[in-house]
C-alpha cells in the first residue's frame, strides 16, 4: 500500500455515517456542541450556507446570519463531532458555487430565492 491509500483509509474511518443533504444557498440550522467549563450544551446557529469546500473528512461549510444588525459567519468541519446535526429549513435557488456577494448586502437584498420543488 502506498501513502495515499493509507491516508484514504484513515480519512474514511473519520467520516460520519449520516450527513444532511444541503447545498449552497440553503437555510440551515446547525446544532453545535459547546463546552462551558465542565458542562456541555447544544447551541443552534441558523443562517444561509455561503460555501462548501474541500472533500472527504476535510470538507467545511460556512453559514452566515444576521444577529442584532451585524453579519456573523461561522465555518464548521462537516464531519466534526462538535456538529451534532444539520437541519435544512428551506432550499435556496442560486446559480453560484460560492455566495461571497451576500457579504456586501443587508436586509431584503441579502435574501436568496426559495427553490420550489
Amino acid at each position: 500500500m502506498n501513502a495515499t491509500e493509507i491516508l484514504k483509509s484513515i480519512e474514511a474511518a473519520e467520516l460520519k455515517a449520516e450527513v444532511a443533504e444541503f447545498r449552497v444557498g440553503d437555510t440551515v440550522r446547525v446544532h453545535a456542541k459547546i463546552k462551558e467549563g465542565n458542562r456541555e450544551r447544544i447551541q443552534v446557529f441558523e443562517g444561509t450556507v455561503l460555501k462548501r469546500q474541500g472533500g472527504s473528512n476535510r470538507e467545511t461549510f460556512t453559514v452566515r446570519k444576521f444577529s442584532n444588525g451585524v453579519g456573523v459567519e461561522k465555518t464548521w468541519p462537516l464531519h466534526s463531532p462538535n456538529v451534532d446535526k444539520i437541519e435544512v429549513v428551506r432550499y435556496g435557488k442560486v446559480r453560484r458555487a460560492k455566495l461571497n456577494y451576500l457579504r456586501q448586502r443587508v436586509g431584503k437584498k441579502a435574501k436568496v430565492k426559495e427553490l420550489v420543488k
